[in-house]
């Protein structure tokens, strides 16, 4: 099925602009999708500049989808810099409010699914707990190794996360006021100071609390959890989204509909996948895009029902 691609930039009131690059297929089944990258990456891990990847397999089987960049990502302003940074909690209260009002009015829908990669469904699982009239606009979500805390013990975790994210990340940051993912090839992009700072004292810290006003996301999201949701985790992925983290991470966002699935040749699938692959791989189109279509389809039932009566 073929599909236009259009970009469109969303101001946020607290400064720069979220970008969205929108896939608009000729005939539209179903909601919408809205995809949420991870930290030190972009929209990119969604659809390849030669026009691979999940988004745009996901327009060609006739869903609209809306792909974000945060701000600092991607072509959104402003860049990371000395000076220039946003916290995590501004991303969490304004940036995923604002792409979720952006998705349904240019959809013209009232209900979306969302779909995010490792550190950014913790972003969205957060906004949930703060914004819970927030999940009465998602009808299902995915995450693909998604994980909070990192609790395994073993060489990639030591590297990854204690030596570079925790150890070397932090002093790159200090001196350069921003933390240079991209010419240190960390990452696809670069991180704002504050939101860098952010995430390494929730990867570290056993209470999942806003480290401004002391919010506890646990004790809000047990109070109703999270829309329908599928966790995917590598079998092949040791640190950044380790099977076991991401088991505790489903435990602390509270009682609700959800599956948790390895991807691996034991499950099933034609290899064992790690934390980026999972999205990027060429077989993730037969062994892992269809997995979670199949589960935005099988939760939008009830949605549309709801759109035809409103």
């Amino acid at each position: 099925m073929d599909y236009q691609t259009s970009q469109h930039r969303i101001p946020i009131a607290t400064g720069g602009a979220l970008n969205i690059t929108r896939f608009q297929p000729e005939r539209i089944h179903g909601l919408p999708i809205l995809c949420w990258h991870g930290a030190i990456e972009s929209g990119r891990i969604f659809h390849s500049r030669s026009g691979k990847g999940l988004a745009p397999w996901l327009a060609q089987q006739g869903h609209e989808v809306m792909v974000i960049d945060q701000r600092g990502r991607g072509s959104a302003a402003p860049r990371p810099a000395r000076g220039v940074s946003f916290s995590q909690r501004e991303v969490i209260t304004d940036e995923v409010d604002a792409a979720l009002a952006a998705c349904l009015n240019l959809s013209g829908r009232s209900h979306c699914h969302v779909m995010a990669h490792s550190w950014g469904g913790v972003l969205i699982a957060a906004h949930l707990a703060r914004v819970p009239a927030s999940r009465e606009r998602i009808a299902s979500q995915v995450y693909f190794g998604t994980k909070r805390q990192v609790r395994v013990q073993n060489l990639s975790k030591w590297l990854y996360i204690d030596l570079i994210w925790k150890g070397l990340a932090p002093l790159a940051r200090c001196l350069c006021g921003y933390l240079p993912a991209r010419s240190l090839r960390w990452g696809s992009d670069d991180e704002y100071a504050a939101s860098h700072a952010d995430s390494v004292a929730w990867v570290r810290e056993a209470t999942w609390r806003d480290p401004e006003d002391g919010f506890d996301h646990v004790a809000a999201l047990a109070q109703g959890g999270l829309p329908p949701t599928l966790h995917l985790a590598g079998h092949r992925d040791r640190a950044l989204g380790h099977p076991r983290d991401v088991a505790r991470f489903v435990e602390e966002c509270g009682p609700h509909r959800h599956a948790l699935r390895v991807l691996g040749r034991e499950n099933g699938q034609g290899r064992d996948y790690g934390h980026l692959d999972m999205l990027t791989h060429p077989d993730a189109v037969k062994d892992v895009y269809p997995q979670a279509l199949a589960w935005c389809q099988a939760h939008q039932d009830d949605m549309a029902s709801v759109e035809e009566d409103t």
